[in-house]
């Protein structure tokens, strides 16, 4: 009896967007769920792959390969582009592929657009560290965003869908237009706190007590520790706004601390700068199971360099939900080679 070829699909950005729209608690429980496995050593996440090009130093592809195992089970890569360059001729600034592998066989069974999947992980991660690091101090009211493209949008539409209620929220970006066009999205989405642009990061750093930024920024542009007395929750996802200075004056949570002190992020600078690593509080998964509190008395930095583990994590679920609504959009045959001596013939499923 002539096997069947393994089956291979492919889902594009639409099929992600709509599987998952709406579901913002449940992708942030899988987000959860794959930060405890990789804490309880049940990953394999390896460092990042940068691929830079001499004549284009803004830009660069990152190949992001991750193993998640327990009831998520699922190897593969994230290859993901940043091209700052596109911002001006009105495209996003990253786009991704994600290639799921059979953690039984090592055949790839899926390819998936993986810009909206590497947008909702971080979005997920970041609403789930605010929710578990704003436990044991005052819940923070005033939100502010420093850089308001894709990643900005996409947690505060996970903030606004797991249960936040701000009382005003700040935006700031280089470019004023964009910051005005983010203010007018989110009016439309449904934020009732009223939005107002800030002319200055340190303006909106002063007026608020959850931040987050989302900027392109290669080097630390906020450099003075007095923006920081009223001890802000800071969600740093571009991981490298902050100078040194700062870093080393907060308590830091960072979601795995070998790949975030890399790469000149703002928590390596720190380290490069001290020659030790004791300003590190802890990781995310430390304060999920309880074993790291952060003081409350300093400012409380989130540093992500991102898991390729969410990745996967994430995109495991977009597949299932897709098979199971029976719109997997299958590539008959796409494996040819299944015979060592070339005799046996593929049939699809």
């Amino acid at each position: 009896m002539v096997k069947p070829s393994p089956a291979f699909a492919v889902i594009p950005g639409g099929q992600v967007h709509t599987a998952l729209t709406g579901r913002e608690k449940q992708v942030m429980e899988i987000v959860e769920e794959a930060y405890r496995l990789h804490g309880a050593g049940r990953t394999v996440n390896p460092p990042s792959y940068f691929l830079r090009f001499p004549d284009r130093p803004d830009a660069r592809i990152i190949a992001l390969p991750a193993s998640c195992g327990g009831d998520i089970g699922v190897d593969g890569i994230k290859w993901i582009s940043s091209f700052p360059a596109n911002i001006a001729s009105g495209l996003p600034r990253a786009s991704a592929a994600l290639l799921l592998n059979d953690p039984a066989t090592g055949y790839p069974f899926a390819c998936m657009e993986g810009a909206i999947v590497s947008a909702v992980r971080t979005a997920a991660s970041a609403a789930l560290a605010a929710d578990r690091l704003s436990r044991g101090r005052p819940r923070p009211l005033r939100l502010g965003f420093v850089g308001t493209g894709l990643i900005a949008r996409y947690i505060h539409t996970f903030l606004a869908a797991t249960g936040w209620e701000f009382e005003q929220v700040g935006v700031h970006d280089l470019r004023t237009e964009y910051a005005r066009a983010f203010r007018t999205h989110l009016e439309r989405s449904g934020e009732r706190a009223p939005v107002t642009v800030h002319e200055s990061a340190p303006d909106l750093l002063r007026s608020c007590d959850l931040v987050v930024f989302a900027t392109v920024a290669g080097t630390p542009h906020i450099t003075d520790p007095e923006l920081f007395p009223h001890r802000p929750l800071v969600l740093h996802v571009s991981l490298r706004d902050l100078a040194p200075e700062i870093i080393l004056r907060s308590a830091n949570i960072v979601d795995d601390i070998e790949h975030c002190l890399k790469a000149d992020t703002s928590v390596h600078l720190a380290e490069q700068r001290t020659g030790h690593r004791r300003f590190i509080t802890g990781t995310l998964y430390d304060v999920l199971t309880g074993t790291v509190r952060p003081d409350p008395s300093l400012p409380l930095v989130f540093s992500p360099f991102g898991l390729g583990v969410l990745d996967l994590a994430v995109a495991k679920y977009v597949h299932d939900l897709v098979t199971e609504a029976g719109e997997l959009r299958v590539v008959d045959d796409f494996f040819h080679e299944l015979d060592r001596y070339g005799q046996r013939q593929t049939t699809t499923r």
